[in-house]
């Protein structure tokens, strides 16, 4: 019972949490004439001692006393006697692990808002750098159209903006105190709810005494932020693994973010990347663990949520990690512009370029210009050649009207250049977005 029963092994880590919403409560049963002046001074005293020895690892945790609230009771009651009873007036263990969750994944929050702010700033320094650098797009992993390497990188700048976005709409969900819901039925002591909402920094009180006890939607609203963020990391990891390999070449990883094979002396393991994309996995299982715990809970409270805590503090510490181990691939990757130059020009990829020529300057319908593209790239394949090698009589074979003019769209550089929409991959297009986002993220 002692081994199934006790939290302390993981939720010691809401010690912080716990001694500001007991500092916040004491502050109030004081206001409120719950207990006396004196009490909540000596009981504020204690509370202050208890974080001195917590930070100077002097504390003792004790299983026997199953979890942090706990430990911090019982260690107040030794250093200042029965005031420390006291604490515990109109509170449960209930509203208070619910408040201490909820400061606890506050603050996680805001310091993976911090770190996506930091990966967003290497993507953006790394995409300026490389504005004009061809590189092959692709779809279904096939050579499709020619980009700009800073284009692609633009492209997990915004990803990241909406899961910072996710991050701060769960925030302010979360940002509500459950603090005096007591049990589940709130208290019959003249507590002041919003006093002690205002000294812990929430919005305010939460409305349902129910509701504040056994919600873990915060939470889940949370891992769903992490899990589709990690998803995007992981994206971004396979896209790495791949440019590293000997087949694609586009980029290189130093020592510092790859290892050696154990055997083969030639290889260069993008390790870092394959356990970013690895670790992605550990954190939506964190999302579907938690989804479990909760779907069949009546309310109010079930110690089935005392299993919240260990995926939860497990998919943000790793979500974090990867966040710092993606930041250090980005700003350590070294670009191989040569080939993606190479790669792009390969497999026909201002094919699109051509249909688009004979629509502009022929004024064929697409689709004639899609058939007639379609059987120059099959002329090209079958000579070997690229497009913009092939003769001007052999295009005129197929489309007698087909012009000099039709070469100035045919390079890889052109092609690229030539997407000038707003959020295009054209160099002067990327420019434009690399200022806006610089000028957003300061």
């Amino acid at each position: 019972m002692t081994a199934i029963n006790a939290s302390i092994g993981f939720d010691r880590r809401l010690w912080r949490q716990d001694l500001m919403g007991s500092r916040a409560h004491a502050e109030m049963l004081a206001a409120q004439n719950i207990i006396s002046a004196d009490d909540a001074g000596a009981i504020l005293k204690g509370l202050d001692q208890i974080e001195g020895e917590i930070e100077q690892g002097t504390f003792a945790f004790k299983t026997a006393l199953e979890d942090i609230h706990m430990n911090i009771e019982a260690r107040l009651s030794e250093l200042i006697g029965e005031a420390a009873g006291r604490l515990h007036t109109a509170r449960s263990r209930n509203d208070q692990v619910a408040t201490d969750l909820r400061l606890y994944v506050r603050d996680a929050i805001d310091t993976l808002d911090g770190a996506l702010l930091g990966f967003q700033k290497a993507l953006l320094k790394k995409a300026s750098a490389h504005a004009g650098t061809i590189m092959p797009g692709f779809t279904h992993l096939q050579t499709a159209q020619p980009v700009t390497f800073g284009h692609h990188l633009l492209a997990y700048v915004e990803m990241t903006a909406r899961d910072r976005g996710r991050f701060a709409d769960a925030r302010a969900r979360l940002n509500e105190s459950p603090l005096g819901a007591a049990a589940l039925a709130g208290t019959s002591f003249p507590v002041d709810r919003t006093l002690t909402a205002e000294a812990l920094g929430f919005t305010g009180p939460t409305r349902n005494s129910l509701d504040s006890v056994s919600a873990r939607d915060f939470a889940l609203e949370t891992l769903s932020a992490a899990a589709i963020c990690a998803t995007h990391l992981s994206r971004l990891a396979e896209e790495i693994v791949l440019w590293a390999s000997a087949h694609f070449n586009f980029v290189t990883l130093s020592d510092g973010f790859s290892t050696g094979s154990s055997i083969m002396p030639q290889k260069r393991n993008p390790d870092a990347a394959e356990l970013v994309r690895a670790k992605a996995g550990r954190i939506i299982g964190a999302l579907m663990a938690l989804l479990v715990i909760m779907k069949g809970l009546p309310l109010a409270y079930s110690k089935d949520m005392q299993e919240d805590k260990e995926p939860l503090f497990d998919a943000l510490d790793t979500l974090g990690l990867a966040i710092a181990a993606m930041t250090g691939m980005i700003e350590d990757l070294g670009v191989n512009e040569a080939a993606m130059g190479a790669a792009a020009a390969e497999g026909y990829a201002t094919a699109t370029d051509l249909a688009d020529w004979l629509v502009r300057e022929l004024g064929l319908p697409f689709r004639d210009a899609h058939h007639l593209t379609g059987r120059i790239v099959a002329l090209a394949s079958g000579r070997g050649a690229a497009l913009e090698d092939l003769p001007l009589d052999a295009l005129q074979e197929i489309e007698p009207r087909i012009t000099e003019k039709v070469f100035s769209v045919l390079s890889v550089e052109a092609s690229a250049a030539s997407r000038t929409s707003f959020g295009g991959t054209a160099p002067e297009e990327v420019e434009k977005q690399i200022a806006w986002w610089t000028a957003r993220l300061g």
